[in-house]
């Protein structure tokens, strides 16, 4: 189908952005991201112009923000030709925040909560078009990503076909029903959810540990959990992604067989550098005290 960057669109008005990370996962390449918690809009600008990142990920599950907030960050990563726009939903909100993310130009969803295979084909229908052929929930949508309406159809049909879905398996109930849910047609990468998961199976929450090699230190359950998210994945032809903490990390998860990485997180990074230089500073005032 025809991609929205050459869409027929009316005006001087601009359509979606290119959907990079639907093309990388098309030409079987690896991918790069970051998260935001952040709705500021420079941050995403900040992020475009490092030319390090295919992706930025709103985690807007965890953030405070409005609707304007989600136009702006679509207008900021669409800045950049070769980077989209990810947001991580709540499944309470899942299908209004996910249809106006995609109107306001997020590319791709990730799912939290997601227990069941029902809950996967539940989060399928609600970004994909409501045709005949392709049987979603969403319907037309004359948002900023789309010049508001005036762009082609069948080119907007398109875009929401192309929207990358991404799902967290997080839950004890996920992991029991991992090979289902993997088999539900629209699912793109999945990703292990170390906290959720140790809390449904009531064991010790992971703790981050600083050594520049391991994101965390878990119960073997978890760490057994997230081998086989990963293995059963890529068997059944769904690409996990790994969330890490420094380059360092990305060894392990390679030896494995991933390729995609979500590098990061904006409050992390602030809250690693306080305590570190913050309080280096601090204990040589401290001393002089």
């Amino acid at each position: 189908g025809a991609a929205l960057s050459n869409a027929r669109c009316s005006g001087t008005l601009r359509p979606m952005p290119h959907n990079h990370l639907r093309a990388l996962l098309r030409a079987g390449k690896p991918s790069l991201g970051t998260h935001v918690i952040s709705h500021w809009p420079s941050i995403y600008e900040l992020v475009g112009h490092s030319g390090a990142f295919d992706y930025v990920e709103f985690l807007a599950e965890e953030a405070p923000y409005d609707l304007h907030d989600l136009d702006a960050i679509g207008r900021a990563v669409g800045l950049f030709p070769n980077m989209s726009a990810m947001i991580k939903v709540d499944a309470a909100l899942r299908d209004f925040t996910a249809a106006r993310a995609i109107s306001s130009g997020f590319h791709s969803i990730l799912f939290a909560d997601i227990r069941t295979a029902d809950d996967a084909r539940a989060a399928v229908r609600c970004v994909r078009p409501e045709t005949p052929a392709d049987g979603g929930e969403l319907g037309s949508k004359a948002g900023r990503a789309f010049a508001f309406g005036a762009c082609d159809f069948e080119d907007y049909v398109q875009a929401l076909r192309d929207v990358v879905i991404a799902v967290m398996i997080e839950k004890r109930q996920s992991l029991e029903n991992l090979d289902d849910i993997l088999a539900v047609p629209g699912i793109d990468m999945v990703q292990f959810g170390p906290s959720d998961f140790s809390m449904s199976v009531g064991v010790r929450q992971p703790r981050l540990v600083d050594d520049g090699v391991r994101v965390w230190e878990a119960d073997a359950a978890v760490m057994n959990a997230e081998r086989r998210i990963i293995e059963t994945a890529l068997a059944a032809g769904v690409q996990p992604r790994a969330e890490i903490k420094t380059p360092a990390q990305a060894g392990f998860y390679l030896d494995l067989g991933v390729r995609h990485f979500s590098l990061g997180t904006d409050v992390g990074i602030l809250a690693n550098w306080l305590r570190t230089e913050g309080g280096a500073l601090r204990d040589e005032l401290d001393r002089l005290a």
